[in-house]
């Protein structure tokens, strides 16, 4: 096994590819960049499966020789370990499968072979799929400071590792990051640790996969003051920047007194002398038209607004162009800025110009900023990049400050918000509400709330035009629009609801029209558009014939930054204590032990008729979980079970939608267990409504305790309960719950 140098300033920081390397590749075969980021190519290749048993032989400790090559000239935080002979206070926890310090190799692990002391293995779940789980948690931390939490792991074979913030007193932790695409060697990611004055642990989660030689690894843990886009690319990590790999140029590093190909050492920016380093990237090896070469940051993973700052060199202004992009997880790039003409000396010279370059960065969701040069020849100069840094103030007083898109949210329970009715262009939307009832819909919302409806029944015309306006949105921002809608009673649906955006110049885009028609039911629409200029978003609906029209409801409106594909990571759903059962039961189990059936997973309506729901909460279109009736005696219940839930000294608020209707429904309990005792938090009994309704349980619970969904089967087959939408939050709640007082007709109001 040969061990490689340092990567040295000037060679190739190259892009890693995911192929498997053959076994002769393989001790030949460098880190780079973008797996680990680090300037020492620690020569070493990934810890196979035989690394992590301990009858297997371990890393050799001269391959593992991070931390004494890196140039720590910045402070590091308490937090952070390289593992070297200890685990600064990282301890496993109890209750999860232990993590393996291997001082051979200088990490820590946790294998799908691991068992506890007494050779039992631990995880979650039983029978042969049982899930390893290890959990890691750091020493309390206090810092009221932006900090960044750079990570060196691998994931082998199969498995998933993340990283989450645990404030104390919470019942949940804050999910920082997560992986599960495995690996052969090291790999470094980045993640931003907000300010905050509680303080917190950091939480590693590592779960290795079932296939065998599985194991997630930590080789080392960075916290570091600033952000995790700050880099002066002095020290080894380079920050997580990451080289994307051309065949012909690509970035390199440099200073560190070796001379740029065929030219004088430049001084870097940082320390103004040659044994500083930066990145720079040369025509030299260009061979077609257009060659371009792009230096990627660590992807964000927090909201950010501020000032991007950074130094650059850049000679042969015709040669080349240099440009800095936004880049989002779906792969579109947005420009930021693009150098001018400076008149800068050329780089012939002993001494270069370093130049200040400063743009504002609205990054509302995860983005890499992207630093790119292309080429058009041989000749085409060279471009240097130093001290990248960020500031939570914009560059310039003049910057709008960043908007903020709840303006365009709205629930409609306490009036119209922000939307305005054009009254001239004929009907307008109502206001309205439905008590629950066994005939007729409600509100999207809470089921007895209200919505807004265009309803051509209840108009003096024949047919009617009904426009919804919204409030005015900034231009040059990518948005996305959730909405609900639902029909009823129409013969000719391609009119029944159409969205458009009025820009300021007067002109109107269609950017969604109704294609679904299912009726009576909540159908979740989700619009992604783009405008150059301020535009409004106006909801339409019109019917030109009183015969071929019924009515159109809309609901609960939001509006967020990003594509709609982006800003899904960030719904409740993929929150902990969250679940809307779209991809299964999340966190929840089923109680295997003391009932009669199990909950099933369904979507769209129920087997019997005249009982269950016809559709999910969530988006009309999904799934919910459900007590099929049918094959259970009266009295049988079923339980669904949450996973263990840490006890806090303040109030958790515990919210849900229940679906309870046929003549023969049956009672829907929420239980809290602890300690072998059981509690009941909420109950319901008997046919409630058609509807979805929301219910709200406010609680505390200072020790460690879980939820229990309980469904008993009432005195007929017409006795279905469904339950979606699963929140546990801390805190109070917000809102009093809405007690339903089931009506027998579908009185509007």
């Amino acid at each position: 096994m040969q061990c490689a140098a340092s990567l040295k300033p000037g060679e190739i920081l190259r892009q890693h590819t995911q192929q498997k390397p053959s076994k002769t590749n393989l001790y030949h075969n460098f880190l780079n960049l973008r797996n680990c980021g680090f300037r020492t190519y620690f020569c070493l290749f990934p810890p196979r499966a035989g690394f992590f048993p301990q009858k297997a032989a371990m890393l050799p400790f001269y391959l593992l020789t991070f931390a004494a090559t890196i140039q720590a000239h910045k402070q590091l935080l308490p937090g952070s370990c390289n593992f070297e002979s200890n685990t600064c206070g990282y301890t496993s926890d109890a209750d999860f499968m232990s993590w393996t310090l291997h001082k051979d190799g200088h990490f820590v692990a946790v294998d799908a072979n691991s068992t506890d002391e007494q050779g039992r293995e631990k995880g979650a779940g039983t029978g042969p799929q049982k899930t390893i789980t290890g959990v890691l948690l750091s020493p309390t931390l206090y810092q009221d400071e932006w900090s960044c939490l750079r990570l060196v792991y691998q994931i082998m074979e199969s498995g998933s590792l993340e990283v989450l913030q645990r404030m104390d007193g919470k019942s949940f932790d804050r999910p920082l990051w997560s992986s599960k695409t495995p690996s052969d060697s090291w790999i470094i990611t980045s993640m931003d640790l907000q300010n905050t004055t509680e303080p917190y642990r950091v939480v590693i989660e590592g779960k290795p996969g079932q296939s065998p030689g599985s194991s997630v690894a930590i080789f080392e843990i960075h916290i570091s003051p600033g952000y995790c886009l700050d880099c002066d690319f002095d020290e080894s990590h380079l920050c997580g920047y990451s080289n994307q790999w051309n065949a012909n140029v690509n970035w390199f590093v440099g200073g560190g007194r070796v001379q740029l190909l065929q030219n004088d050492v430049l001084n870097d920016h940082t320390y103004n002398n040659k044994t500083g380093h930066f990145m720079y990237v040369d025509s030299i090896y260009a061979k077609t038209f257009k060659e371009v070469a792009k230096v990627m940051s660590p992807m964000t993973t927090v909201p950010m607004s501020g000032c991007l700052s950074f130094q650059y060199q850049r000679s042969e202004e015709t040669g080349n162009l240099f440009s800095v992009y936004t880049r989002d997880r779906l792969g579109q790039y947005q420009e930021l800025w693009k150098a001018g003409s400076e008149n800068q000396s050329e780089w012939s010279q002993m001494l270069g110009e370093w130049i200040p370059a400063q743009v504002d960065l609205k990054a509302p969701y995860s983005v890499q900023v992207v630093f790119e040069v292309a080429f058009n020849s041989r000749t085409g100069g060279r471009v240097a990049l130093d001290d990248i840094s960020f500031s939570p103030d914009f560059c310039s007083t003049d910057t709008e400050p960043t908007f903020d898109p709840s303006i365009a949210n709205c629930d409609f329970e306490s009036g119209f918000c922000h939307y305005t009715q054009d009254r001239t262009t004929g009907s307008s939307w109502r206001r309205v509400s439905v008590k629950p009832n066994i005939f007729s819909n409600g509100d999207h919302t809470t089921g007895a709330g209200s919505f807004l409806l265009a309803h051509s029944r209840l108009s003096p015309r024949s047919g009617y035009v009904s426009h919804l306006v919204g409030p005015t949105l900034p231009g040059n921002m990518k948005y996305c629009l959730r909405f609900y809608f639902s029909l009823g009673g129409f013969n000719q649906t391609y009119q029944a609801l159409t969205v458009y955006l009025e820009q300021q110049s007067s002109s109107q885009e269609t950017i969604w029209t109704q294609g679904e028609k299912s009726r009576g039911i909540w159908i979740a629409a989700d619009v992604t558009f783009q405008t150059s200029q301020p535009a409004k978003v106006v909801f339409v609906s019109t019917c030109m014939s009183l015969w071929d029209c019924g009515s159109v409801a809309l609901d609960d409106i939001s509006m967020t930054f990003g594509d709609c594909e982006l800003t899904a990571d960030v719904l409740p759903s993929s929150l902990p204590g969250h679940c809307d059962f779209e991809a299964g039961l999340c966190d929840y189990t089923q109680d295997k032990q003391s009932d009669a059936a199990d909950w099933e997973w369904r979507r769209g309506p129920t087997p019997t008729s005249y009982t269950g729901p016809r559709s999910d909460h969530t988006r009309g279109l999904g799934y919910y979980l459900h007590m099929e009736a049918s094959p259970l005696l009266p009295g049988q219940n079923i339980r669904l079970l949450s996973r263990s839930l840490r006890g806090s000294r303040g109030f958790q608020c515990l919210c849900f939608y229940y679906h309870m209707y046929g003549s023969g429904t049956g009672q829907l309990s929420v239980h809290l267990e602890r300690d072998g005792e059981h509690g009941l938090l909420w109950q319901q009994r008997g046919e409630q409504s058609i509807a979805w309704l929301r219910a709200r349980v406010q609680y505390q619970c200072d020790t460690q305790h879980q939820i229990v969904f309980e469904a008993t089967r009432g005195s007929s087959v017409r006795s279905d309960i469904a339950i979606d939408d699963i929140i546990l939050e801390a805190g109070p709640c917000s809102e009093p719950e809405i007690k339903a007082n089931v009506g027998a007709s579908n009185e509007i109001e």
